[in-house]
């Protein structure tokens, strides 16, 4: 095999997800926007790139990252504020411009489940999106940008909330009172899943297809969180009784008609 992978952003998700397929064998290529991670990134096998997107240029060795890749991940979430309207869309169409002149023509594009907005009900891939924020407009626009690249091979991965290692909403809502939306669904999704989901597309060659990458279990957000704030040890939330019951269910149905198995439940997730 020893195909070459590259993944832009080696974050919370992008760095196991390099770990995870140097195991399987992979070359990898990670970049990241902070020189002190060099370091730790190239300890763990990854060949590092010092390299950070502008809306005007791209700082660093861009040229030499994708030399001989066979697939980019492309793992850069928008991260906006009001202030920054344009800024994620603009630097997609830099990076894109730039796949143009190399020898890329695969792309996965992480996305998210926020693209659906407040759209309710049962949420399939053949589903309109309806972004209610800047941040998820933008993120849908520059899914749009690389899907619509006849150069491209493209698959879109939209994932839930992200929880795993260090990581669970639960913490964050911890003895908060007067919430709303208790009576909608989660969608969640475990790192696990997101490693062995993006894997599956590269090993199987799922291209110009969108993927919902979201846990197929759906409990009540304040049934969900009370519940897994008592198994943290951390105060429970309180929610506001005099909520509607709406939302959406992200449905992975693109994920279930490929045979894709989900590894990892989100209510048996109880560590740190």
């Amino acid at each position: 095999m020893n195909k070459t992978i590259g993944i832009m952003g080696c974050g919370w998700l992008g760095l196991p997800l390099a770990q995870f397929l140097l195991k399987l064998g992979y070359s990898v290529k990670g970049t990241t926007s902070t020189a002190s991670r060099l370091t730790d990134l190239k300890s763990k096998g990854v060949s590092p790139y010092l390299i950070t997107i502008k809306e005007q240029e791209i700082d660093g060795p861009l040229d030499t990252f994708l030399e001989g890749m066979d697939v980019l991940i492309v793992n850069i979430p928008p991260g906006l504020r009001k202030s920054d309207s344009g800024n994620y869309v603009a630097k997609m169409k830099r990076l894109k411009s730039r796949l143009q002149e190399s020898v890329v023509n695969r792309v996965i594009f992480v996305s998210s489940t926020s693209v659906y907005g407040n759209l309710s009900g049962e949420i399939r891939e053949t589903t309109t999106p309806q972004p209610s924020t800047e941040s998820s407009r933008q993120l849908l626009e520059a899914e749009q940008l690389f899907v619509t690249d006849d150069r491209l091979d493209t698959a879109i991965v939209r994932f839930g909330g992200l929880i795993g290692p260090g990581r669970h909403p639960a913490r964050q809502l911890s003895g908060r009172k007067g919430l709303k939306n208790g009576n909608q669904p989660v969608n969640l999704i475990h790192l696990d899943d997101c490693l062995h989901i993006l894997t599956a597309v590269l090993q199987h060659g799922w291209w110009n297809m969108v993927f919902n990458a979201v846990y197929p279990e759906y409990p009540l957000k304040k049934d969900y969180y009370t519940s897994e704030c008592k198994k943290l040890g951390l105060a429970v939330p309180e929610y506001l009784q005099t909520d509607k019951v709406e939302g959406k269910k992200v449905i992975p149905a693109q994920l279930v008609e490929k045979g894709y198995v989900f590894t990892t439940g989100i209510s048996s997730y109880n560590k740190d």
